[in-house]
């Protein structure tokens, strides 16, 4: 996904109710990693390697580590829009419709 479709999913209801919340912060884990992905988007629109930060670079791992464990553990994201994998997938700037 795009910096500004990311940016644009964040704000609807159905990403901020997808996913779990981490030490009562109100913010879903996937939403606050959405916001980061963002960030790094905006911040280095070019993907020039040594733009990144050490931050950023430790987060994409994490990012990618995610997807690709829920990818593989849940068809149902490419099936149903309307599903918690598919929305928290989409948080973490994976939009499974798009591959």
């Amino acid at each position: 996904m795009s910096a500004d479709e990311l940016a644009e999913w964040l704000k609807g209801d159905a990403s901020v109710s997808s996913g779990w919340t981490k030490n009562g912060t109100g913010e879903t884990v996937g939403h606050q990693s959405g916001r980061h992905i963002v960030d790094i988007l905006v911040n280095n629109p070019s993907r020039a390697p040594d733009r990144y930060r050490g931050q950023d670079i430790d987060h994409m791992r994490k990012v990618v580590s995610y997807c690709k464990r829920h990818l593989a553990q849940e068809e149902q994201a490419k099936k149903d829009t309307n599903s918690k994998s598919y929305k928290s997938l989409k948080n973490w700037g994976h939009d499974a419709l798009k591959e």
